[in-house]
């Protein structure tokens, strides 16, 4: 097997090499012992299978973080096969400076001069022959997203495999690393680069769009409206796809309960593969949809270069929670949906940065909170007091926010680890369509995959907790032991009613309304309310009136801020094992949130139980 590496600066373009070399056949986890991802897959050439590992982006390898460790020990130890060395063409000068680390490592290596088409774009040349005369290694020119050139690099990557080249020279610098040292390596890149670049158009001008997008105030006013116009256009490609897998349930459901009852099947059995199995079909199409339709939409505003943009708007105030100014398009996407917004931290530079902000995404709440809240607040509270909850709600979030920074920030993101962004902002070009749509095909694809698996597992879980064969919810196991520890839950400002329905809003934001019905008023049970979430048919009005006369406003509220600040939803959390490939990690959020959750809830009743009752 020949051992191929992919190292790079963050953006240099490294994910689309691996991604298009790859495409399927990868497999995503963390290097062990460390939070930090490691990817790698398989491709063939010539009857020949090669393994390609794409190393951990980093701005250099001088061991200041657990990417840097992690990609210098991983050359050192001699692994690799070969090193393919990734740099930006568009600003070579700065993208050197990781050859310039690399050049200590004394190890096979090729020079990808990746984004050539944006070069050529600002009126740029490089002579790739003179470099590669200098440096002693092959050179190749390439743009990786448009999907040209692979078959070149294969070849490339075959002759250097049996011939292999090593730099022929380096930085000269100390046994140890100074800051002096910084300053021998961009010396060395000066010299190598001496009549190789052309740099065409030597003073650069600010775009009328960036004009606007860099200004303190309307700068980060219309990142928020593109922004948040990207998660609309993600509705609206998912939006075809949601509706024919919106048919599985209604014209698989039927049939199969009719042809199983026949059989004198068990009800259990029907109801579970005519109900939770096409349903369950349902939710994995619409979040693979909904993946797919982000990737698009915000792949496109990736390549373009306005995330770039965006980023450099919010990354003061973001610093403060211990992320970059790249967080703020997931935070924002977390608005609409909380699966896009884990979705979207794959922008983040690095692993712990990336589960950081999927934690934070999570204290985002998402549409579906906001199309129930109103309607429970309503049923005890008039416009002004709905309008006050409501206030709380958006407060609470940077409260949370702050706290799961201060918990979980100091682990993930280290104090030692963490500056400012010092970064050029790319220059506006094309998109690729064809890259784009392929990737986000990709992702959507092993997204089903994945989600079948833990949607199922969990569905099924929770139908066997929540089934009732006589359609009354008090013969359901979730009704014995939410009834058995109610006295634990009445601490916490929630009776077994509002306890069960907390539950399923784990399970699902839009199931709460049917099963405060079910639990309330009797009517359907919890598994068919959770499982036909968004077929409606709860009379608000008669809701209003049975809880009204059974529960108290304090309990009311409370449930209203526990049901909105616990586990977002099944699929966002199946989402967010997906992006993290992390089990450990994933548990801890979700357990974090459902016990922050019940402290909330616990706080809210006991203040609010001497005003409200």
């Amino acid at each position: 097997m020949n051992w191929i590496a992919l190292l790079g600066q963050p953006n240099s373009g490294k994910s689309t090499v691996f991604n298009q070399l790859t495409g399927s056949r990868q497999h995503v986890g963390n290097w062990p012992g460390k939070t930090v991802e490691k990817k790698d897959g398989t491709f063939t050439y010539k009857d020949a299978k090669y393994t390609l590992v794409d190393l951990p982006g980093s701005y250099g390898l001088s061991g200041n973080s657990d990417e840097e460790v992690i990609t210098e020990k991983f050359i050192k130890s001699g692994e690799a096969d070969l090193v393919c060395v990734l740099v930006d063409s568009s600003q070579l000068e700065r993208s050197m400076y990781m050859l310039a680390d690399f050049a200590s490592m004394d190890a096979p290596a090729i020079l990808i001069l990746n984004m050539m088409d944006v070069a050529a774009g600002q009126g740029k040349t490089i002579d790739a022959a003179l470099l590669s005369k200098r440096l002693g290694i092959p050179v190749l020119p390439f743009t990786a997203a448009d999907g040209k050139g692979y078959e070149e690099l294969k070849a490339l990557m075959e002759k250097e495999l049996k011939e292999p080249h090593k730099l022929l020279t380096r930085p000269q610098i100390g046994a140890e690393e100074s800051a002096a040292d910084g300053n021998a390596k961009y010396a060395w890149i000066r010299t190598v680069l001496q009549d190789v670049t052309n740099a065409g158009e030597n003073e650069y001008h600010l775009t009328k769009l960036d004009n606007v997008l860099l200004k303190p105030f309307w700068g980060k006013a219309a990142t928020i409206g593109i922004v948040l116009v990207g998660f609309l256009a993600a509705m609206l490609i998912m939006s075809p796809f949601m509706a024919v897998a919106g048919m599985i349930p209604k014209v698989l459901g039927g049939p199969i309960a009719q042809f199983l009852t026949g059989l004198h099947v068990h009800p259990w059995l029907v109801s579970v593969f005519s109900l939770l199995i096409p349903n369950t079909l349902y939710f994995c199409i619409s979040m693979s949809a909904f993946v797919f339709g982000v990737n698009i939409s915000f792949g496109f505003l990736e390549e373009i270069g306005f995330l770039a943009r965006a980023a450099y708007q919010f990354d003061g105030a973001l610093s403060k929670l211990g992320l970059q100014g790249k967080a703020v398009a997931p935070i924002l996407m977390g608005m609409g949906c909380t699966i896009g917004g884990a979705c979207g931290t794959r922008v983040m530079d690095s692993w712990g940065q990336k589960m950081l902000t999927m934690m934070v995404v999570w204290a985002v709440p998402c549409a579906s909170i906001w199309s129930i809240i109103p309607v429970i607040s309503g049923m005890f509270f008039p416009a002004w007091g709905t309008v006050l909850v409501c206030l709380g709600i958006i407060a609470y979030i940077f409260v949370l926010m702050f706290i799961v920074s201060r918990v979980f920030g100091g682990k993930l993101v280290p104090e030692e680890t963490r500056s400012g962004m010092i970064m050029e902002l790319p220059p506006y070009h094309k998109a690729h369509w064809k890259y784009i749509i392929k990737e986000a095909w990709i992702k959507c694809f092993d997204m089903f995959k994945r989600a079948l698996r833990t949607v199922t597992l969990v569905s099924v879980i929770f139908w066997a907790f929540s089934f009732s064969p006589s359609g009354n919810v008090e013969s359901s196991l979730l009704y014995k032991v939410g009834t058995f520890i109610e006295p634990v839950t009445r601490f916490f400002g929630m009776g077994w009613r509002t306890f069960m329905a907390f539950i399923s809003a784990a399970f699902a934001k839009e199931a709460v309304l049917g099963t405060l019905n079910a639990v309330f008023a009797g009517q359907n049970t919890v598994a068919d309310v959770a499982f036909n979430a968004t077929s409606g048919g709860v009379d608000a009005a008669a809701l209003s009136q049975i809880m009204s006369q059974t529960i108290s406003g304090a309990e009311a509220l409370a449930f209203m801020f526990a049901c909105t600040f616990s586990v977002p939803c099944l699929m966002a959390l199946s989402t967010t094992y997906r992006e993290s490939h992390s089990l450990k990690w994933t548990a801890k959020t979700a357990g974090f949130y459902i016990g922050a959750a019940l402290i909330l809830s616990c706080i809210v009743y006991h203040i609010a139980l001497p005003f409200l009752g």
